[in-house]
Parts: C-alpha cells; structure tokens; sequence
C-alpha cells in the first residue's frame, strides 16, 4: 500500500513537473521572442537617431547658409539704399552705370530668387522631417512604454513562475524528506511485519490443526449423534424450542398490561355511554315518567339495558390474553390462543352495534320530527346519525384486522406471514380512525347538548344526563387516543416480534406445532429445574489430567485385566473345589473323632477315675485339633514352639509317649499348614507374574507409542525445516523488492533533484536576462 501511495504521488508529481516544463519551455519563447523584437526595435531607434542626426546637421547647415544669405541680403540692400542718392547726382554720368548696376541687380535678385526658393524648400523639408522625428518619436516612446508594460509583465511572470518554482522546489525538498522519513518507517513496518506474518503463520497452523481437529471431532460426533438435520425441514424445524429471551417476554408482558389498562378505560367509558343513552331515551323528547314513550324507544332502551353483556367480555377476553402471557411462554400470533377469544367477544360487541344502530338512527330522527326540535338542533342530529354509522363501520373494520390477527393462532392457513405487517399497520390506522370518529361524536353531542339546553322545556334532568355523556365521550375520546398513539408507539415493537420463533425458519407452521414446541418448552424447563442439585466434589483438572497420563501408561489395560479376571476365575473355581473337598475331609474327620470319642467314653467308664481324667484330657486335645481342622488358616500349633514335624515329636516324646492316632493328627496338622502355606505362597508367585507380565505389556505399548511420536515429530521437523526455509526465500524475495524499490525511489528523488536543480539554473538565466532588458530599456 505504501509503495502504491508513493507511486501515486510521483506519478502525479511527475504531471506537475511535465506541465511546469511546459509552461517554461511556452515563456521561454516567448522571452526570447520579445528579446529579438526589442532587438529589432533597437536598430530601428538607431536608425532613426542617425537619419534625426543628419537631418540636424543639414538643418544647422542650412539655418548657417540662410543667415549667411540673410547678412548678404542686407548687405546688398544697404548697397543699394546708398547707391539710390548717388544716382540720382550722377544720373548723366551713372546712365551707364545704372546700366551696370540694373543688370547686377537682376543677377542678384535672381540669384537672391533662388536662394528664397532654395531656403523655403529646406523649410519644408524641415519642417516636415520634424513632424515625422515628433510622430517616429511618439511612436517609438508609446512602443517603448508598451514594450516596458510587457517587460514589467514578464517579470511579474517570471517573478511568480520563480517563486512558484522555488515553492515546488521546497514542497518536493520536504516531500523528498517525508518520504525518507515515510521509507525509513515503511522499512521498520516491513521488519515488523515479517515478525508478523511469521507469528501470524504459526498462529495460522496452530489454529488450521486446532480447526482440523475441532472439525473432525465435530463431524464424528454429528456423524454419531445426529440422526438426521430436524432443521433442514419446516414441519420439523417448528418443533424445535427457540432461544428463550426473557426480555422480549417481559416487554411483552408489560405492553399488554398497558394494553389491558386501556382497554378497561375504554370499556368503561362505553358502558357509561350506553347507560347515560338509555336514560336520555327514557327522559328526552318524551318523559317516561309523565307519559309512555314510543316503542321504538322502548325496544331501543332494552337493548341499551343489555350493554354490560358485550361490553364487560371485552375486558375479560383481553384480561385473559394479559394472564396468558408469562415470562416463560413464547409470545408469537401462533401461541396467542386467547386473541382468538377477544374477537370472538369484540365480535359479538359489534353484532350489539349493529342491532341497535336502526334504532338509534329511527330514534334520532323521532327527535327530529318532534316540535321541540329546531334547525340547529336537526342538523346535529343529522350529523350524530352519520357519526353513529361511522363508529360501527370503524369498530367493523378493526375487528377484521383483529380477526385476522387471531387466524394464526387456529388457522395457519387463514394469513400468510408476509401479510402481518401491514395488517398490524392497518389496525393502527383504524384506532385512529376511531379516535377522530369519537372527536367528531363528541364535538357534535357538545353542539347539541348547548342547543337543548337553551330550549326552554328543558329539565335538569336532561341537563345533567347530557353532561353525563358528554363526560363518557370524553373519557371514550381519550382512551381511544391513548389507544391510537400507544398502538403506534410500539408498532415497531409488534412488527419485530414476528421475527421470534424457530432458528433459521420463518416461523411456526401451525397452532399444533406451536402448542407442541411450547410443551416441549416446558418439559425441557422442568429437566433444567431437576438438574439443579449440587454437584458432587469432582476431580480437580490437573489432578484428572495426571491420573488420565497414569491410566495410559499403566499396566491395566482392558485386554490384561480381562486375562487377569479370567485367570482369577479359574482360579477362585480350583479354590472353591479344593474347598469342598476339604470340606468333606473334615465331615470325614468329624465322622471318626465323633466315633472315637465314643470308643474313648466307653473305655472311660470300665478304668478308675485317675485314668479317666488322663483319656479326658487326650479327647480334648483331639477336639481342639478337630477345631483347628475346620479353620484351615488356625490349623498350627502355638508359636512359642517349633512347628517343624521333628520338634513336635520331640515335644511330645520329652513330655509323654502319644499315642498312634495323636502322632497322625500331628502329622496331617503339620502337612496341613504346608500345604496353606505353600498355596499362599504360589498365590503371590501367579499375582506377581500377572503384575510384572502386564506391565511388560504396557512397556511396550508405551515404546510402540514412543515410536510412533518420533516419527510424528520428524515429520513435523521435516515439515517445519521445509516451511522455514521457504519463509527465508520469500524474506530473501521481499527483501530485493523492498531493496529495489528504495533503490529506484532514491534515482527518481535523484533525478527531480537534477531536474530542479535544470529548473532553478534556468530560472536564474531567465532573470538575469529580464533585470539585463529592464536595465537597457530605463537607460533607453
């Protein structure tokens, strides 16, 4: 970008100069034009100096020949004055001499003639090279002037032209400055941005195998997860729950707690209107307590006493739709179900409009057709009868919009999406319409409300019953405004909500399928409620990391725990038959001892006692290693002798000599407690070899793991020896670009300079050629 920028600018330099040299080259001539007319100019003032010059010297000549002739003239004509007188003493003898002088007289007037026409030519002549020295004189001057104006103009020229190029000289000095400056940075933002670009290509590769990583993850899980794209599909897409926005919900909430407190104002005013309408009828133009009012009136009053009946429901339908509008609900047209009730009552309201506007056109012209009712008052009525028509058809326009509004939400098919906005515009549009409606049924009951109050059978009665709905008009004109502006305040608001369902869908499709996704939308609040329970203490991650590292390079892999389960087995069944059969080798055992004790009794009761006490005591001896058979880990004597099979019979033969049967029993106790040893100890042998087998086994899992890392890291070497030395060819590359960019940036400063240096010398000839002109012409 820099080097683009710098060769923009001088490429545009370059233009300036190009015009510059232009221009000079366009003066230049133009100087040198008028140096050789000033030239030109100057040998012809020459000229002319010298032609003035000789005319001068002619005309000094003549003026000298002139007095010359002059004086003889005189001279001569004093001859003759002096002659005269003495010719006239010597007439007889100057006969001949007059004679003489008359002929010398005709010689000089000739010759005095010829000089008179000679003298009066040279005058003309002088008098005619002076007026030409005066018009060649005024001509040169004028010229001159001009040709000053012009040289003064040129200097002015030049004087710009020198000043414009000493200023683009120093503009391309500070330029030329700037941009060693701006080269210098450019090549420090070069450095960094190599650092960059390397750090940038690091960060590139390490986020490329992140992403790769992440990706194939990503793709194994949808591959494994995901049955199908539910959003690919609308009908399935609408089932989806939407992102919950609670704030939406509580805006919304809250618009239709303003919208209810509107509409209960409305309704009350309503009420109030048709009430006070009722009690008007009753009293005004007939008084129902003097005389019976007519039956139109009659039946008109009956209907206006069933008011509350539609009017009331409209309250409810929207206090209903308020309460169905929570924060965890989803507020779109397609879940509103209870809109659908608010035109249903609205509808109904607009059938009671219907059914008693007849009446209340027949009773207004009853008011008419009366006495009492003047001029004025009958075009009020008029007015009031058209009012009345407009109020109806307004409310029967909003309850269309309403009604299709509620479509949504019962029929999919009844509104397409597209259209919702500009329904919503048009509902505004007719809360407006309503609001001017009620102005004008206001501003016209007041006008005829004035009028009856001025009639003079006007009761108190009428008086305040028309105040009382001029009241009701006016809470129905305001809460009919406060409608309009509110509608149209938060129109945007209602227009953005269509935008609230399913992500990358236009919407629900239906009523189902939103009644749907709204129980899914619970079930699934009522699963994250459930899953709030505290959690129990887990691992910490470090802690998980290194036991997770153990568990790798451990020995109990699935396969050697299998082998050590199914070896375990097959040794806890060879236990467990060595088990029964030991079992019934004490039942066996029990069996004799039970035989011999009794053999032992008997033999008891036919010796003394003394011998008795004796065999008592070998039967208990015999007792107590029947006990210890059964225990097959207690079957050992006590530790405080030795347990080898010569000590106890050495034991024995130091106290008294036992008998055959006791030695048995020592014998098997003995081998008995060989053979748990002897099994414990090959237990510990087998456990030993599984644990040193298995960890063999993850040994080499471990190197084949190893061995698999080294080559994945000398791969990555190799790629990364590869990718190092590339970025040095393309540093190396970037470098001789940069390098021969500087390079012809510095022989393009070099040659502006040699091109400026050309100027300024040309600027300096210029100039003194122009001072060298001004001098000539003042000394001129």
């Amino acid at each position: 970008m820099a080097s683009a920028e710098l060769q923009g600018k001088y490429q545009k330099l370059a233009q300036e100069y190009s015009k510059l040299r232009a221009q000079n080259q366009v003066l230049k001539k133009g100087v040198v034009d008028e140096q050789a007319n000033s030239a030109a100019l100057k040998e012809q003032l020459k000229m002319k100096d010298q032609s003035l010059r000789k005319l001068q010297q002619e005309m000094d000549s003549l003026t000298f020949r002139n007095l010359q002739l002059a004086k003889r003239v005189e001279l001569l004509q004093d001859e003759l004055a002096l002659s005269e007188p003495r010719g006239k003493k010597n007439k007889k003898s100057g006969e001949s001499s007059s004679q003489l002088s008359q002929e010398q007289k005709s010689v000089f007037d000739e010759d005095l003639q010829k000089k008179i026409e000679e003298n009066e030519r040279l005058h003309i002549q002088f008098f005619e090279a002076d007026e030409q020295h005066k018009h060649v004189e005024a001509e040169l001057r004028s010229r001159l002037a001009t040709l000053e104006m012009e040289a003064a103009q040129h200097q002015a020229v030049v004087d710009g032209l020198t000043r414009k190029y000493m200023e683009t000289i120093e503009k391309l000095q500070n330029d030329k400055a700037k941009l060693e400056v701006k080269s210098q940075t450019l090549e420090k933002e070069a450095k960094e941005c190599r650092l960059r670009t390397e750090e940038c290509q690091l960060q590139l590769k390490n986020l490329h195998d992140d992403l790769s990583g992440r990706l194939e993850e990503s793709l194994s899980i949808i591959t494994e997860k995901v049955p199908f794209n539910d959003t690919k599909y609308s009908q399935y897409n609408a089932l989806n729950v939407p992102l919950h926005n609670r704030r939406h919900q509580l805006k919304m909430r809250d618009i239709a707690g303003q919208a209810l407190a509107f509409v209960q104002d409305l309704v009350m005013a309503l009420l109030n209107f048709h009430t006070y309408t009722e009690q008007r009828i009753q009293i005004f133009p007939i008084d129902s307590a003097i005389e019976p009012i007519s039956p139109l009136n009659q039946k008109f009053s009956q209907y206006l006493h069933e008011n509350a009946s539609y009017v009331r429901p409209l309250e409810e339908g929207m206090l209903h739709l308020f309460e169905s509008i929570t924060e965890d609900t989803v507020t779109v047209l397609e879940t509103t179900v209870k809109l659908k009730t608010f035109s249903e009552h609205l509808t109904s309201y607009i059938c009671f409009l219907k059914k008693i506007l007849p009446y209340q056109l027949k009773s207004l012209e009853e008011e008419c057709e009366s006495s009492l009712c003047t001029s004025a008052l009958r075009a009020r009525n008029l007015e009031l009868a058209q009012d009345m028509k407009k109020m109806t058809a307004v409310f029967e326009k909003l309850e269309t919009y309403i009604h299709l509004l509620a479509l949504p939400s019962t029929e999919p098919d009844g509104l397409l999406r597209t259209n919702y906005g500009s329904v919503l515009t048009n509902v505004g549009a007719a809360l407006h319409g309503f609001h001017d409606v009620v102005k004008d049924i206001s501003k016209h009951y007041s006008q005829k409300a004035t009028i009856e109050h001025e009639l003079p059978t006007a009761t108190q009665k009428l008086i305040t019953t028309n105040d009382c709905i001029l009241s009701s008009l006016v809470a129905l004109t305001n809460g009919a405004g406060k409608i309009a502006s509110f509608f149209s305040n938060n129109l945007d608001c209602f227009i953005a909500s269509l935008s609230y369902g399913p992500k990358a869908a236009s919407g629900f499709i239906s009523p189902l399928s939103a009644e749907c996704m709204l129980q899914y939308k619970r079930k699934a609040a009522a699963y994250m409620k459930a899953l709030r329970k505290p959690l129990l203490e887990s691992v910490p991650y470090e802690e998980a990391l290194a036991n997770r590292r153990v568990l790798l390079s451990s020995t109990e892999s699935r396969e050697g725990l299998a082998q050590q389960v199914q070896q375990s087995l097959e040794k806890i069944s060879k236990l467990e038959q060595e088990k029964e059969h030991w079992m019934l080798e004490a039942q066996l055992a029990k069996i004799k001892l039970e035989k011999e004790n009794q053999r032992i009794a008997d033999k008891l009761r036919s010796t003394s006692s003394g011998q008795g006490l004796g065999l008592a005591q070998e039967n208990a001896t015999g007792v107590n290693a029947a006990g210890r058979e059964e225990a097959s880990a207690k079957a050992v004597l006590e530790p405080a002798h030795s347990t080898s099979l010569i000590g106890i019979l050495t034991r024995t033969s130091d106290n008294e000599v036992p008998d055959v049967e006791s030695r048995e029993d020592l014998i098997k106790n003995h081998y008995m407690a060989r053979i748990v040893e002897l099994t414990s100890q090959l237990q510990l042998a087998d456990s030993k070899s599984v644990h040193f087998y298995a960890e063999c086994r993850a040994l080499s899992k471990r190197l084949a793991l190893a061995e698999k890392s080294k080559d994945a890291l000398t791969e990555d070497m190799k790629v990364a020896g590869q990718n190092i030395s590339r970025l040095q060819d393309e540093l190396t590359t970037t470098k001789r670009s940069y390098e021969d960019q500087l390079s012809m940036m510095s022989d393009h400063l070099c040659s502006m300079n040699e091109t400026l240096s050309k100027q300024r010398e040309e600027i300096d000839t210029l100039k003194m050629s122009s001072k060298g002109n001004s001098k000539k012409n003042k000394s001129r």
